[in-house]
């Protein structure tokens, strides 16, 4: 009687198991690609000193942001590539191999010699660097989407994919501490020599990390069902582009918004409270470090609402969200610190609700052959076009219409527009089946 009873809990945990270790899998790669991205912001005027040594400060830190933007221009070639992998090979060892390069492209800046050993080769291997992880980041983020949700009981996709956008949240808070604290805590002699190349170097066992756990996990059912049935298709990338034009479409309609919100909200809003709010470098990090955690943990929130109400409903609320209340957010940022906390909040839980829907359903709405292919293209597309110069554009509004509400402007202005875009084109995608092979 024991020994059946231990059976039944046995067979009743081990979903519970894989699903924890399908959770595991999909969320390493995004910590490690956004743990170095924000661990690259706050060592950035370190790395501008040591690889543009003949810019002044200002040129030399755009030189830097500029190799980060590189980054940017890869993500649709990963995208590409990847999606056209996972598509055809399968959706874990696409996972596997971007978490092998990634790491590897991360660990190599961080032991890249500096302008001062190598000459003007440093910078040009610091921007190659960077596009290998631009064009991993291409094929990551949607590609451990499909993975997870694929892997997800009915009715609790969004619930179990909301891990995506969370460790993309805490991946950011720990790189920026990180790099506060090896900042704050080291000589500029030590920073210089050798402590910025500490949160590069950590890539290397974070990513034999993110391999392992991810070689325990088998491919998804979804995808092992189309492989059993020679269901694979030959051609997903040009099939995603010629069937699935108006998911694309729709995809990068309403993902522009949680593009730029999340970079406005990410990467754009120290810098904005520095230079135009006149708060300390220490007030600007302590905001943007609660920012992220309040974004943290509305996703979980967020992803329940979405399972519950559908994705259509959810990326409405936020988009409806976006162009009412990005103004008042922006107005009391002025007011004082606290003030300035509660806006950026804001816009933090808003970025929760429109990413923990936009996961599921940018899964959804494309036909298991294609998923991969179609989903990288749209959602990156927005990303590089919108989410990638935002920052960029914000300052411009500010300089160019002399008022710092500028960025909330634009931000309403694209909300807007994500809006009509979800009323008229996009359909609910919550209960439909992922095995399909048919366009909606």
């Amino acid at each position: 009687m024991n020994t059946m009873t231990e059976k039944v809990a046995e067979t009743e945990s081990s979903p519970r198991r894989s699903l924890k270790r399908v959770a595991a899998a999909a969320a390493v790669g995004n910590f490690v690609e956004w743990f170095d991205s924000a661990a690259y912001a706050v060592m950035s005027v370190t790395i501008a000193k040591l690889f543009f040594p003949d810019y002044s400060t200002t040129a030399s830190l755009l030189a830097v942001w500029a190799i980060f933007a590189g980054g940017f221009i890869a993500r649709p070639l990963g995208a590409a590539f990847f999606g056209r992998y996972g598509d055809r090979i399968g959706r874990n060892k696409m996972l596997g191999l971007c978490v092998v390069i990634m790491s590897a492209a991360t660990f190599c800046i961080g032991v890249l010699p500096t302008f001062a050993v190598i000459g003007v080769w440093a910078p040009i291997l610091l921007f190659v660097f960077r596009a290998v992880q631009g064009f991993t980041t291409g094929g990551e983020y949607t590609g451990s989407s499909a993975f997870i949700v694929e892997y997800a009981p009915e009715g609790k996709r969004a619930t179990y994919a909301s891990i995506i956008p969370a460790t993309v949240g805490l991946a950011s808070v720990a790189g920026a501490l990180l790099g506060v604290a090896i900042t704050s805590t080291l000589s500029t002699p030590d920073l210089q020599a050798w402590g910025w190349r500490i949160p590069f170097l950590l890539a290397a066992p974070l990513g034999l990390i993110g391999l392992y756990i991810r070689s325990r996990v088998d491919d998804t059912p979804v995808f092992r069902g189309l492989e059993n049935k020679g269901k694979l298709a030959k051609r997903p990338l040009g099939d995603a582009i010629r069937l699935c034009t108006r998911q694309i479409f729709t995809l990068f309609g309403y993902s522009i918004t949680n593009a730029i919100a999340y970079y406005l909200m990410s990467s754009y809003m120290i810098a904005y409270m520095t230079s135009s709010l006149g708060y300390s470098s220490a007030e600007s990090m302590l905001t943007s470090v609660i920012t992220m955690l309040v974004y943290t943990a509305v996703c979980p929130l967020a992803a329940r609402a979405s399972d519950r109400y559908g994705r259509k409903r959810m990326l409405l609320v936020a988009c409806v969200g976006f162009v009412v209340m990005t103004i008042p957010a922006f107005s009391i940022m002025p007011l004082g610190l606290g003030f300035a906390i509660l806006g950026t909040s804001v816009l933090g839980a808003l970025v929760a609700v429109i990413g923990t829907s936009n996961v599921p359903a940018l899964v959804e709405m494309f036909p298991s052959s294609v998923r991969a292919s179609g989903s990288a293209i749209g959602y990156t597309l927005a990303y590089v076009l919108f989410g990638g110069t935002a920052p960029f554009v914000a300052t411009g509004l500010v300089a160019g219409f002399g008022t710092p509400l500028a960025p909330a402007f634009y931000l309403m202005g694209m909300a807007l527009v994500s809006a009509v875009v979800v009323v008229l084109f996009f359909r609910e995608t919550k209960d439909l089946s992922l095995s399909r092979t048919t366009v909606l």
